[in-house]
């Protein structure tokens, strides 16, 4: 997406005080400076500030959307009235939304259970509170956190590539770990969450086999790009990777980054590939993996942005990851109706291991950037893909769109129909496609896959679901 996650905003409840990770604040700033109840006003620079969950309520319970539970917890097991705590990892619970359960679901080979997660279960570290925590859902997998950042694993895949008028990977980007980007490392149930293992255990069951997991390389290898990894943050991508492997489906690493690193245009490709060896590297025996260099380069010089790309490629495969598809993103957002006029100069791109697919995003309101609930018309979808089309045709590359989505309305939902279509009609050049977005956090965001309440869910699942068969 083009907007920052930390100035997401979100609908308030209440008229007059900003809603729920809304503005309130900031230099120019005319609107509500006071927050819907449970959230408080948060200073995030000179410019802006948000509505962001208190942690703590004056009773002593979490408040909405803070943590409660998790290895090494030692606040508060008890969530605000209306919130219940669901466990997300190991290493995290998180007060949401009592109604937000997937229990209800009717799907007959769904176990419904309660998991107890012991402080031995986890590691030699005891959970801080007195008696394990549980949680009741639709859970299908199970993993071992260790204390040191795991390897992981899968069976080898053996998908076919994209076979006549079908795509070979159809599912959901799931941003949580990359929220409030200028909050660095940030806390974990504050500024940032991680997604929901029962929530994509939901969307695989549907048919979904492809999750994209944005993270910050500012919180994975610090105070440089060159720097060792930070184990708790990998340990906990890591979980979520392994969830979704593990049962035969492919998980993405996308560096949610833009081409910067704190802030600032990343310009020393050696540090970018040391940091892709690096990363590559914990994930180099998982085939199931699939490794994004970097999201929607913007405003860099095309020269850089190849040669960031040619390095991220360089690292992953001098890690010794050699099965593994890598994506590569363009310049101007990676948007595929501009892709032919700004991003050519990519088809220079080498592998090795000849595994490389361009990723592209294309949203279809009027200026492509996903910030419209309308869309330009009920053909805009394969008319934007168009041009990309034939340029992945003519220089023998393969593409993927790894961002996409349209509004709650008719409109729309013929200009995603209609583009998924023109895909699976050139499924030769076309592997796949992944809405944006999911995540335990976007509530009443306008493209919310999170299921079962999220309005890109409610609006789209049906008609999606026909390109997962």
């Amino acid at each position: 997406m083009k907007h920052i996650l930390s100035a997401l905003a979100l609908a308030g409840a209440v008229m007059g005080d900003a809603g729920a990770y809304e503005r309130c604040g900031g230099q120019g700033w005319t609107g509500s400076t006071t927050c819907v109840s449970g959230f408080t006003c948060t200073v995030s620079n000179d410019w802006y500030s948000q509505c962001l969950p208190v942690p703590v309520q004056n009773n002593g319970q979490a408040g909405p959307y803070g943590q409660c539970g998790g290895r090494g917890w030692n606040g508060t097991t008890v969530c605000t009235d209306g919130y219940r705590c669901k466990f997300i990892n190991g290493w995290y619970s998180q007060c949401v939304l009592a109604s937000g359960s997937l229990t209800n679901s009717t799907d007959s080979s769904t176990t419904l259970l309660t998991v107890t997660v012991s402080s031995t279960s986890l590691s030699s570290e005891p959970l801080a509170t007195q008696t394990p925590w549980t949680t009741t859902g639709a859970w299908t997998t199970t993993s071992t956190p260790s204390s040191t950042a795991p390897l992981s694993t899968a069976p080898a895949s053996t998908e076919p590539a994209s076979a006549p008028g079908k795509l070979k990977w159809f599912g959901v980007s799931e941003s949580a770990a990359e929220f409030a980007p200028d909050k660095i490392p940030g806390v974990v149930g504050q500024d940032y969450s991680f997604p929901d293992i029962q929530s994509i255990n939901g969307l695989i069951k549907e048919g979904y086999n492809i999750f994209r997991i944005p993270f910050l390389l500012e919180r994975m290898a610090s105070p440089s790009l060159s720097s060792p990894l930070q184990t708790d943050y990998l340990n906990s991508i890591t979980e979520i990777i392994n969830a979704i492997t593990k049962q035969g489906k492919h998980a993405i690493l996308d560096a949610h980054n833009y081409g910067r690193y704190n802030g600032n245009i990343i310009t020393d490709t050696q540090a970018f590939q040391t940091f892709w060896k690096n990363l590559a590297g914990k994930f180099s025996d998982n085939a199931n993996v699939i490794f994004d260099l970097n999201n929607e380069y913007h405003d860099l010089e095309q020269t850089l942005v190849l040669q960031l790309n040619q390095a991220g490629i360089d690292g992953v495969r001098a890690s010794g990851a050699k099965t593994q598809y890598i994506f590569a993103e363009g310049n101007s957002y990676s948007g595929a109706w501009t892709w032919t006029k700004v991003n050519d100069n990519q088809k220079a791109l080498v592998d090795p291991e000849n595994k490389l697919i361009y990723e592209m995003h294309q949203y279809l309101d009027a200026d492509g950037s996903g910030s419209g609930t309308d869309c330009v018309s009920s053909t805009i979808g394969k008319e934007r893909l168009a041009d990309a089309t034939k340029w992945l045709r003519d220089n023998n590359k393969v593409g993927v769109i790894g961002e996409y989505a349209g509004g709650a309305n008719d409109q729309c939902k013929a200009a995603v129909t209609g583009m998924l279509d023109h895909m699976q009609d050139n499924s030769d050049v076309w592997m796949g496609a992944l809405w944006w977005g999911a995540g335990p956090w976007w509530h009443e965001y306008r493209y919310s896959f999170e299921a079962p309440s999220g309005v890109g869910y409610q609006s789209y699942n049906n008609a999606l679901k026909k390109y997962t068969a």
